[in-house]
């Protein structure tokens, strides 16, 4: 089996493994507890929370622990909602985005709020002068991914940071496919949120991160006990924190190496397929986007054949949890892809543990599939 699919998950790390283990055993207090088992599971949570921030720039005390990306992103736009809503209650967002910023978003219209879904050029990013054009008076926040999890692409997030404190309005990316991969420095990016997401940086299912800038008031999406500053009630999961406090500190050692590694790895890749089947077609942006994001389109076939064909590569349509819908990509849909190429779209994406052989043999299975139904020389 070769495993192409990073951008849907990836495997925990050995040494992310490694530093779970006593919290899996005997390490097992409440942090809030005042005797020495809780006092050490509070000392590893802060640790933990220490290396996030380490890897976002940010202060540790600018870092909330969730249960993963789609509660970070539905903590920004519910929390801001409902801390803004006398001061105005628009929303200016991408058509682009993951389904966990689009339905919260539908979510507040439902609730009488007003969202711009902004449209993309062909490459799948937004013009900057689009999200400044649609600011209104009632504006309070804007949400834009930091990086694509279907093309790769990567938006003009600081640009738009520097837009949205010029205006006084919240800015908030949803970073889960760049955290690990490229630079995420909060202050660079000019954001006053950051949703981090622990599956696409070899941390477990089931845990997140949320920066949220110093000074920031904003109602908490769960009520209970005063963990996490007041932000989000519940016991912490001291397993799964340390988990991604290691994870976030791993790829701040590697990224540096890997993403060139990467990046070669993928432009390989995708050589290798294109002198084979010269009609396939790139889907994002050529340059600006994540090192290991391969989105290719194959006219006159669908991406669910291809794949159906080579049982021993995991890959994916588009994005992994819109696999069993039988609708087009909307992403591809925003930036005007025929409705033939989208269907015949494959996302390749590569990680750390991707070698150049595995690559070479992808490209060889990928090519013969397609083959099979008369595509390519």
């Amino acid at each position: 089996m070769i495993y192409l699919d990073y951008n849907a998950t990836t495997p925990i790390d050995s040494d992310v493994a490694t530093a779970m283990m006593p919290f899996i055993r005997e390490e097992f207090g409440n942090p809030s507890s005042s005797y020495s088992l809780g006092i050490r599971a509070k000392k590893a949570l802060e640790k933990a929370r220490g290396q996030v921030a380490e890897l976002l720039g940010s202060k540790t005390s600018e870092v909330i622990f969730t249960s993963g990306g789609s509660e970070s992103n539905n903590m920004v736009l519910k929390g801001v909602a409902l801390s803004m809503r006398d001061k105005g209650r628009h929303l200016i967002t991408t058509a682009i985005e993951h389904p966990a910023i689009l339905n919260p978003a539908i979510f507040l219209m439902e609730n009488g709020w007003d969202v711009t879904f902004l449209p993309v050029d062909r490459y799948g990013s937004v013009d900057p002068d689009d999200v400044k054009n649609a600011i209104t008076k009632d504006t309070v926040l804007i949400s834009v991914m930091h990086a694509n999890n279907e093309t790769g692409t990567i938006q003009p997030v600081q640009e738009i940071g520097r837009i949205s404190r010029e205006h006084g309005i919240f800015f908030h990316t949803d970073a889960a496919q760049s955290v690990g991969k490229v630079k995420t420095d909060v202050s660079d990016l000019c954001v006053d949120f950051l949703s981090v997401a622990g599956h696409k940086l070899y941390a477990p299912k089931g845990v997140g991160a949320l920066y949220i800038r110093d000074g920031i008031e904003m109602a908490p999406l769960i009520h209970g006990g005063g963990q996490e500053n007041g932000r989000r009630a519940g016991t912490e999961n001291v397993i799964f924190n340390v988990a991604l406090g290691a994870a976030c500190e791993l790829a701040g050692k590697n990224m540096k190496d890997e993403t060139p590694r990467i990046a070669a790895l993928r432009d390989r890749l995708h050589d290798k397929i294109v002198s084979a089947i010269s009609e396939a077609a790139l889907n994002g942006h050529p340059d600006n986007r994540l090192p290991n994001t391969l989105n290719l389109s194959f006219p006159g076939q669908t991406g669910e054949k291809i794949l159906k064909r080579i049982p021993n590569l995991c890959a994916s349509t588009g994005a992994a949890c819109e696999d069993r819908s039988t609708t087009i990509s909307h992403v591809l849909a925003a930036m005007g892809v025929s409705r033939e190429s989208a269907t015949g779209a494959v996302r390749l994406t590569l990680g750390r543990p991707t070698t150049q052989d595995e690559v070479d043999q992808a490209a060889g299975w990928i090519t013969r599939a397609v083959k099979e139904e008369g595509l390519g020389d």
